[in-house]
């Protein structure tokens, strides 16, 4: 393994760590078993990720697994919450729990940035998976001005949506609709919705940490 400096190259968390493909872990060969059944699960390695917590337990980002394991095994971090299911990484000497939270046992600092990027995933965090107009689950974004009639790419301008509305709805306005919304859109404020904006889906054991962090 090798490392750089902090906050550079692409999705930097400020750790300064490179991970390379982890196909052995120290003493032996790597392999993911699931206890008690101890069934092998190579595809947690691509699919899982990790929420990464400063030594202040303030929310930095989601890192993928191969990189929190060695962030553990290098002791740069420590496993604040481990899977629920019970899987561990086994070498010929060693076990490291699977991780679902972990945290940097020095600070970092972190430069703030007051303009949260509006991406689908963020939005759709929050409103709450909900549409805007009929508290149905939303399935897409919808720009309240159209587009074609002016309506910006923006926080202000954007909601969620379910596809039957977004259908109904087409390149109207709602005052021709005779819609409301259910909330004036605004951009959301707090460092977590950077996190928010990146990350698809939130393990329920985040959210306490995500709530901190809003906070």
């Amino acid at each position: 393994m090798t490392s750089r400096r902090a906050g550079t190259g692409p999705a930097s968390d400020g750790v300064g760590t490179r991970v390379r493909p982890l196909t052995t872990l120290p003493g032996g060969r790597g392999q993911v078993h699931s206890d008690p059944s101890g069934q092998r699960s190579p595809s947690i390695w691509g699919r899982r990720r990790v929420l990464l917590l400063n030594a202040t337990y303030e929310p930095l980002t989601a890192v993928s697994l191969r990189r929190a394991i060695v962030l553990v095994l290098r002791e740069r971090a420590d496993v604040v919450h481990a899977d629920d299911a019970g899987l561990a990484v086994h070498s010929a000497d060693i076990a490291v729990p699977i991780p679902s939270v972990i945290r940097l046992r020095s600070y970092v600092k972190v430069p703030y940035r007051a303009v949260i990027p509006m991406t689908r995933a963020a939005l759709m965090h929050r409103d709450r998976f909900r549409c805007g107009y009929c508290s149905a689950k939303a399935t897409t974004i919808d720009h309240v001005v159209p587009r074609s009639r002016g309506g910006g790419h923006t926080w202000e301008n954007c909601i969620a949506c379910c596809a039957s509305c977004n259908h109904r709805k087409a390149d109207r306005l709602l005052s021709e609709l005779g819609w409301t919304l259910r909330v004036v859109p605004s951009a959301p404020k707090g460092r977590h919705w950077r996190l928010l904006a990146t990350v698809k889906e939130i393990d329920p054991v985040w959210s306490q940490y995500i709530d901190a962090g809003a906070a």
